[in-house]
């Protein structure tokens, strides 16, 4: 029997933000799709407008299980994973260490498979940028999100994921802020 799968399944139950006040509340794997959704978006921006030649669907499928490894070890909010290097790089091996023993959850002849999925450490430089790129962008919807719903709660960190965003320095990414951010502040009404 092989518990992959289940696993994945319940990182509905990992909050995210777990030390501030939400209005509305967001779980991993409901964070994972939005990433996926905005890394495809941002491989297609490159593609389409920047001359690039970037892979949509795998950059979709990595950045769908980024976060997999906290089924294991929960969301470590940032004020504490960054606290310190030491802190910092101690969380790296837990994280390392959570996806190895994913991995050990499937049979052998998928661990191959999944290998590039879970463990992102292949990915090199505008590949790992642009999913990183998406994880950040959600992170700022959703403190827009928070902020726009008068929780101040967020208001700090919707500066510092600005200026995170800010040092990317990916055209793309200034194409999504630009042509797709404006509809995430509108009502569903104000949408049609």
């Amino acid at each position: 029997m092989f518990h992959f799968y289940a696993y994945v399944a319940k990182l509905k139950y990992i909050v995210r933000w777990g030390l501030k006040r939400n209005v509305e509340s967001e779980n991993v794997k409901e964070h994972s799709f939005d990433v996926a959704v905005i890394a495809h978006a941002l491989a297609l921006i490159r593609n389409r407008y920047f001359g690039g030649n970037v892979d949509a669907n795998q950059l979709a499928i990595v950045a769908l299980f980024h976060d997999a490894s906290e089924v294991l070890t929960g969301d470590l909010p940032g004020p504490i994973k960054y606290f310190n290097p030491s802190i910092a790089l101690a969380y790296k091996e837990v994280e390392k260490a959570a996806k190895a023993k994913l991995l050990t959850m499937l049979p052998g002849e998928l661990q191959e498979d999944y290998r590039p999925l879970i463990d992102d450490s292949w990915m090199q430089g505008d590949l790992k940028k642009l999913v990183k790129a998406a994880d950040v962008l959600a992170a700022y919807i959703k403190c827009i999100q928070e902020v726009e719903s008068n929780n101040h709660e967020f208001q700090v960190a919707k500066q510092r994921v600005e200026g995170m965003l800010q040092d990317y320095d990916l055209p793309e990414v200034q194409f999504f802020l630009d042509k797709f951010l404006p509809s995430y502040r509108l009502t569903l009404d104000e949408l049609g």
